[in-house]
């Protein structure tokens, strides 16, 4: 088999699926898991950690939390997302990235906008937990809303819902893509539904990627890569950030 499963806590018929991609999180993880430990969302929900084999305590930690592990020695966040949800119950995929807090409402806000009927996906908007990189990166808040209202917006994935039956029927995340995965998986949700944008609530994501690199690195790379892709068939490199 290409992947092992660790089950720790049986959930029957849950809610919503929370899937977190991991390789080596060990410094990011806990405050995510904690924070999706303690939602105030009332309802049965599975949290799966879809981890890429990873040498450091990332596993270790998330079995105090998680209810089912992954283990893959395959690589990428797309292969861990799309065995999160094979694996998966809920008829909503929460996908999380690792350095990334939900505020206690975040569950009970997305699961009440996925019940609209036209609505296949749902973005959560995100501050960053440094306060100078901050004052750049909320400019992207007002942004994504005014593209929602024009049907343009995308999609990204450090926290994004989707309907069960609408990510399987378009196929999932492409495995084949190093960034802008995200994107071009909303570019093809929006073919059958909606992309929701909530306005009521938030997620804070760590700034380790923008500390590194820079805001306009950064958005070049996110947005550029799917240009890049579209237009060349080529991909920026994307190394992960530690």
């Amino acid at each position: 088999m290409e992947e092992r499963v660790i089950s720790i806590r049986k959930v029957r018929n849950p809610k919503i699926s929370i899937i977190i991609p991991t390789l080596n999180e060990e410094k990011y993880i806990p405050f995510t898991l904690i924070s999706l430990r303690n939602q105030n969302f009332r309802k049965k929900y599975e949290i799966i950690v879809s981890d890429s084999n990873s040498k450091d305590r990332t596993i270790e930690i998330a079995k105090k939390y998680a209810d089912k592990i992954i283990v893959t020695k395959r690589m990428g966040v797309s292969v861990g997302r799309n065995l999160g949800a094979k694996h998966s119950k809920g008829k909503i995929l929460l996908f999380v990235d690792a350095d990334t807090i939900l505020l206690p409402d975040v569950l009970e806000r997305v699961y009440r906008v996925m019940k609209e009927k036209d609505v296949v996906g749902c973005n959560v908007p995100l501050l960053l937990d440094d306060l100078k990189r901050n004052f750049y990166f909320s400019f992207h808040i007002p942004i994504y809303y005014l593209l929602t209202q024009i049907k343009l917006n995308p999609t990204y994935s450090v926290v994004f819902a989707c309907k069960r039956e609408a990510f399987f029927k378009v196929g999932g995340f492409n495995e084949k893509l190093r960034v802008a995965e995200d994107i071009e998986l909303g570019q093809r949700l929006k073919k059958i539904g909606r992309i929701a944008y909530l306005t009521d609530t938030f997620a804070i994501s760590s700034a380790r990627r923008y500390k590194k690199w820079g805001a306009w690195r950064t958005f070049y790379h996110w947005l550029g890569s799917y240009f890049y892709i579209k237009l060349l068939n080529k991909q920026l490199p994307y190394p992960p950030i530690r």
